[in-house]
C-alpha cells in the first residue's frame, strides 16, 4: 500500500504542481502553484484518489458530504464506488428555491462523513460542520485526499472532528524531489 500512496502522491505532484508566475488569494506573487483541479478533473487519476480514500470512510456513514466545489467530485465518485448516497454541501445556502445548504437526502438524524478535496486550515469545513450539525446531522469526520495543514489530522479538533487524509503536503513535497 505505501508504495501505491507513494506512486500516487508522485502523479498528484506532477500533474498539480505548477511552476511560473501566480498571485495567490493574499495577493503575494508565487512561482509554484498547486492546481487540484488539475487531479480531480482528470478521471483516471480522480478514481485512483477515490478508491484510495475509501477505507478511510466510517462504517456507520450515511452520506458522503461533499463540499464545494472539490470535494463534489470525490464524494461523487466515492458514492459510486461505495453505494454510500452523496450530499452537495454549498459554502452557503441559495437564496432561491429549496433553500438549502445541502443537496441531496435530508440530512437530519443522519451520519454525514464529510468529504474535501484539501484541508489546509479548515475554514470551509468548520463551518459546514457546523451548518449540517444545526440542521440535525451526526457529523465526526472528515476525509480528505491531502492534508496541506502543519500538523495533519488537528486542523479540525476546536469542532471536536476527526480528520482522515490520504497524503500531506510532505508525501507531495517528498515525491517532487
Amino acid at each position: 500500500m505505501a508504495d501505491l500512496l507513494s506512486e500516487l502522491a508522485r502523479d498528484i505532484d506532477q500533474t498539480c504542481r505548477l511552476t511560473g508566475t501566480f498571485t495567490l488569494r493574499s495577493g503575494q506573487v508565487a512561482t509554484e502553484y498547486f492546481d487540484k483541479y488539475l487531479f480531480e478533473s482528470d478521471p483516471q487519476l480522480l478514481r485512483r484518489v477515490a478508491e484510495s480514500m475509501v477505507p478511510l470512510i466510517p462504517e456507520d456513514t450515511d452520506l458522503l458530504g461533499g463540499l464545494e466545489l472539490g470535494g463534489i467530485p470525490l464524494a461523487t465518485m466515492l458514492s459510486s464506488l461505495t453505494g454510500t448516497p452523496a450530499l452537495f454541501v454549498r459554502k452557503k445556502a441559495k437564496e432561491y428555491g429549496t433553500k438549502r445548504l445541502a443537496e441531496g437526502a435530508e440530512v437530519d438524524g443522519r451520519r454525514v462523513t464529510i468529504v474535501e478535496d484539501i484541508i489546509t486550515t479548515g475554514g470551509a469545513v468548520r463551518d459546514a460542520t457546523l451548518a449540517l450539525r444545526e440542521a440535525g446531522a451526526t457529523v465526526e469526520t472528515v476525509i480528505c485526499a491531502i492534508d496541506r495543514g502543519p500538523n495533519p489530522g488537528n486542523a479540525l479538533s476546536d469542532v471536536d472532528l476527526t480528520t482522515r487524509y490520504l497524503l500531506t503536503r510532505a508525501d507531495l513535497d517528498r515525491a517532487h524531489q
